[in-house]
């Protein structure tokens, strides 16, 4: 076993023992641990680091999926086009809930995505996929491109286009939170998309996609 995921087992041990960090938020206190064992880690090569995030996935415990996806993140300046192969393995294989797709879809994946738009495609079969994350993940990925308003050749609508009758709660969610992130860098283009679909969208993915529009907007969209 990698010394720094036998070190992450000791930590985690630790946190789960100390009883005052109940106080605070979990998570964020993983992620404090994640920094540190990042920092004690010699060869951060690209290599190294993916086959110590596998190592800590293959634990299959949620606090470890926090720290792999986190080291994936701080090598992101090392992407490559062979990254998604990994990466497409952690989510179908890893994943197995909306956390996890979220935590990774949003940084280190997404990020992938956004620096190779040309994987844009490879996303668009996600949303036939048989596992809900995966298709919730063909709309969260894209989240990160959105927000820095760096999606040039990626088309979000092609997406909710075709999850907008899924069957799974969590993915219409998925899709409108996407859809509410694309309406603050394109408003009138998500807007416009809104009135056009807003007879057949479903309304728990039409309300969470016109959340961050001003109030009159908002109002006037809600009773369509």
């Amino acid at each position: 076993m990698n010394p720094i995921v036998v070190e992450a087992t000791h930590k985690m041990k630790a946190l789960e023992e100390n009883v005052s960090c109940r106080k605070y938020s979990i998570t964020g206190e993983v992620r404090k641990i994640s920094s540190k064992l990042f920092r004690q880690i010699d060869d951060k090569s690209a290599e190294n680091i993916l086959a110590i995030c596998e190592e800590l996935l293959n634990e299959r415990t949620w606090a470890f999926g926090v720290i792999a996806f986190d080291f994936a993140y701080r090598i992101r300046n090392h992407y490559n086009e062979s990254t998604y192969d990994i990466f497409y393995h952690w989510l179908k294989d890893y994943v197995r809930g909306w956390g996890d797709c979220d935590d990774f879809c949003t940084h280190a994946f997404g990020e992938l995505l956004r620096q190779k738009k040309s994987l844009f495609v490879k996303t668009i079969t996600w949303t036939e996929d048989p596992d809900f994350w995966v298709r919730r993940a063909s709309a969260v990925i894209l989240i990160p491109s959105i927000l820095k308003n760096d999606y040039e050749g990626i088309n979000p609508f092609t997406i909710s286009d075709r999850l907008m009758f899924d069957e799974q709660m969590l993915v219409l969610k998925g899709y409108g939170w996407m859809l509410k992130a694309l309406s603050q860098v394109n408003p009138l283009c998500v807007k416009e998309y809104l009135i056009k679909n807003c007879k057949k969208m479903p309304r728990i993915a039409y309300r969470y996609a016109l959340d961050k529009f001003d109030d009159e907007t908002r109002t006037a969209l809600l009773q369509m």
